[in-house]
């Protein structure tokens, strides 16, 4: 006995009818109340629809019995065995409402962990797969202090920021979305399959609108970026160069009328540019958490408690600035202005550090002590 219930088997085979585009979709949306009523037209009002001459043809075989899409179905209906693995349909209950309000949704999810988590607020996060040592700390920094203020990273799970992201969302004990550009059955990057399983075992999710089997092919990305943006209130873009794939997540968060954040960098990191652009183009400007949690409106929840960091033992007793700090200098400045510390409280803290062999105190600012 077939696992899909009748209404979830005609919205996958929506999905699979050939020619069946966004345009063709939007203009479907705008005849039909049911999208997938369309099964059920006689001939003429099919063609009368506008569909592309492929989608008619289609949808006429399956009506007369002799198409091979019903076939397509046992993959789902095998990867759906997994009681961890769940479908979502467009219009039907679990169907997150963020992603319902874009103008092109997708018709169906596979969604593998925990499906409930696409309801929450959620913050898209994303960058360059070539980040340099200073951006992939601070996505890994700030995913940390947002997954503490109770949001839930989203991202692409692709090298780079992507990767760091979903990284420290979980390091602060947080859940995170990685959206897939491929089906949930073939991981890519290869590299990225235990990133995955501890996103499913931390209360997290993986979500793609590819079919389980399908591998990775260029022209899915811009698909998945549409949907990190549209499942999220914003988009933080890390680091992108100019050609970043992440600027076109950038502008697929501005046609959803979601808000759109960038960080500023050095004007000799040419993977700053990009971010640098959508600052001049009105992106908000990123130099603290407080910067993002203001604009979405959402209250800062305080890091651990003293009693919660006792219990959870020497590494979370960790001093938050060495979060911040590497090889490379930094001022007490910079520190003051990504931990919203005062100035003064991060002087006395690096003070404290130094002198517990933690820190370095050089002309060009503060390190990390090597060990």
């Amino acid at each position: 006995m077939s696992c899909l219930s009748p209404g979830q088997r005609r919205w996958l085979l929506l999905a699979l009818l050939p020619g069946l585009g966004p345009r063709s979709l939007q203009r479907l949306r705008e005849q039909l109340t049911d999208l997938t009523a369309v099964f059920d037209l006689a001939p003429a009002s099919l063609r009368a629809l506008g569909l592309r001459p492929a989608t008619v043809d289609a949808l006429l075989e399956l009506q007369q019995g002799n198409s091979a899409l019903p076939q397509r179905l046992e993959v789902v209906e095998n990867w759906l065995a997994d009681s961890t693995n769940h479908l979502l349909c467009l219009n039907e209950p679990g169907y997150p409402a963020q992603l319902n309000e874009i103008a092109d949704p997708p018709l169906v999810l596979f969604v593998r962990g925990n499906r409930a988590l696409l309801e929450d607020p959620q913050l898209a996060m994303v960058g360059t797969r070539h980040p340099s040592p200073r951006g992939g700390g601070t996505a890994r920094a700030f995913a940390e202090a947002f997954a503490q203020a109770g949001l839930t990273v989203t991202s692409g799970m692709a090298l780079g920021i992507d990767a760091a992201a979903h990284q420290g969302a979980l390091d602060g004990g947080g859940q995170t979305v990685a959206v897939w550009g491929t089906g949930l059955q073939r991981c890519y990057p290869k590299r990225h399959a235990h990133l995955a399983e501890r996103i499913v075992e931390q209360g997290g999710a993986l979500v793609s609108t590819f079919w389980p089997d399908m591998g990775p092919q260029p022209g899915q990305f811009p698909t998945r970026n549409r949907i990190i943006s549209g499942l999220s209130l914003g988009t933080l873009v890390v680091e992108a160069s100019l050609n970043s794939g992440s600027l076109i997540t950038a502008r697929l968060a501005l046609e959803q009328n979601r808000e759109l954040f960038a960080m500023p960098g050095s004007i000799h990191n040419p993977q700053a540019r990009g971010c640098h652009r959508l600052l001049r183009d009105g992106a908000h400007l990123v130099e603290c958490v407080q910067d993002v949690l203001q604009v979405l409106k959402l209250p800062l929840v305080a890091a651990l408690s003293a009693s919660q960091a006792a219990a959870a033992g020497p590494a979370a007793r960790q001093d938050p600035l060495l979060r911040w700090l590497d090889s490379e200098p930094v001022t007490a400045d910079w520190l003051s202005l990504q931990t919203d510390l005062p100035v003064h409280q991060v002087l006395q803290r690096l003070m404290e550090l130094e002198l517990d062999g933690q820190v370095i105190n050089s002309p060009q600012g503060y390190c990390r002590q090597a060990t």
